[in-house]
């Protein structure tokens, strides 16, 4: 059995999706991480199903010129009540014989699942593509069936039935409230005090959500500045996913390819190898959102010092007033003995671990700087 590095040790990373949310989340698990499994979002399923059956049936008996499938699990979702209804053989029948339209890789997979090839795929999985490119090519006269995604949004529909079209909507599921609001507020309340290094996202709808969260709770400007430093990172798993966050100001990483496994190995390799390391003679130190690690291993580090040494690693080599680090202290204080006993607790945990304590300098009169460099 390969044993994976503990590369994300001390990491506390909140995981935003309801679907699939544990296959991501143990992948980050298995490389040390801490996550918290929040979704900002539930999925409701067979929202309207006799609704949805008697739709199909209506396309069973005229069939649609067109298909577009928005999503992968829309798609599979319609396949299970179908089959449970007895209808999916005369269903996938009919599809074969339809113009296949599908919204991105994962709902060209979905159709390939069972054994329907995408006609077309809009590779930038937006509606507004397929929307482009059907009503340039015609839709006059033409039948064309839609299965929703979870918000249900019609503009689809409406633009191919201003194009001439006739449409028949397919509603398959919707989202709705988080599961869990009180844990929504756990986590809000935590970004806003520092308590995460990365929020992950796999849905536009889901983003939404938790940027609503985050101003109900007062702890947008928080996070907003958190991001800014570099000290929380956003990984979102595609453009359409980052698209609100790109609006709302906040840079989110994205992966090359939009999946997954693909989003995992972008946080792990960002965190875990690429961000916020100082090489110490030591090993190379990490400052996360609530321990410190060197060479991967956490430092038992007092908060109050963990809090000034987050501060110096934000501009290591440069010195930072003692002003500056008793604003960094929590807790609020005018006290700047407190700073002096922050740095010594510092200075002996660095120790303990193997660690020169020289790599936090006193500049005098000035205030203190951290020697490691990135």
């Amino acid at each position: 059995m390969i044993e994976l590095a503990p590369v994300l040790a001390g990491c506390r990373i909140l995981v935003t999706a309801q679907r699939r949310s544990e296959e991501l989340a143990s992948a980050l698990e298995r490389r040390g991480a801490v996550v918290d499994r929040v979704p900002a979002l539930s999925v409701i399923r067979h929202v309207d199903e006799p609704e949805l059956l008697r739709r199909t049936v209506e396309l069973l008996a005229q069939p649609p010129d067109i298909l577009v499938v928005t999503t992968a699990i829309g798609f599979r979702q319609w396949m299970e009540t179908v089959e449970a209804a007895g209808l999916v053989e005369q269903v996938l029948a009919t599809l074969d014989s339809a113009y296949l339209v599908a919204r991105g890789p994962k709902a060209q997979g979905a159709l390939q699942s069972f054994g329907l090839a995408a006609d077309r795929v809009a590779e930038s999985e937006t509606s507004a593509e397929i929307r482009e490119f059907l009503v340039a090519d015609g839709v006059a006269g033409r039948r064309i069936a839609v299965q929703h995604h979870g918000a249900l949004d019609h503009a689809l529909d409406d633009a191919f039935r201003a194009a001439g079209a006739a449409v028949v909507p397919l509603a398959v599921y919707k989202w709705g409230p988080p599961p869990d609001p009180e844990a929504v507020a756990r986590s809000a309340r935590g970004l806003g005090e520092g308590e995460y290094d990365a929020v992950t996202f796999t849905s536009a709808p889901a983003v939404l959500a938790w940027l609503d969260g985050l101003r109900a709770h007062g702890v947008e400007e928080q996070v907003r500045a958190r991001v800014g430093t570099g000290e929380l990172m956003l990984a979102a798993v595609g453009s359409v996913t980052a698209e609100p966050l790109g609006f709302a100001g906040l840079l989110a990483r994205q992966p090359t390819r939009p999946r997954m496994g693909a989003l995992a190995r972008l946080v792990i390799e960002e965190l875990g190898h690429g961000r916020h390391v100082l090489h110490t003679e030591g090993g190379s130190l990490r400052v996360r959102a609530e321990v410190a690690t060197l060479d991967h291993r956490p430092l038992a580090v007092p908060p109050t010092s963990l809090a000034v040494l987050r501060r110096l690693a934000a501009t290591p080599g440069h010195v930072v007033s003692r002003d500056a680090l008793l604003d960094a202290l929590p807790g609020g204080s005018d006290d700047p003995h407190r700073v002096e006993v922050a740095v010594a607790r510092l200075r002996e945990s660095l120790r303990a671990a193997g660690v020169d304590a020289a790599l936090v300098r006193t500049v005098v009169k000035r205030g203190y700087l951290l020697a490691g460099k990135r």
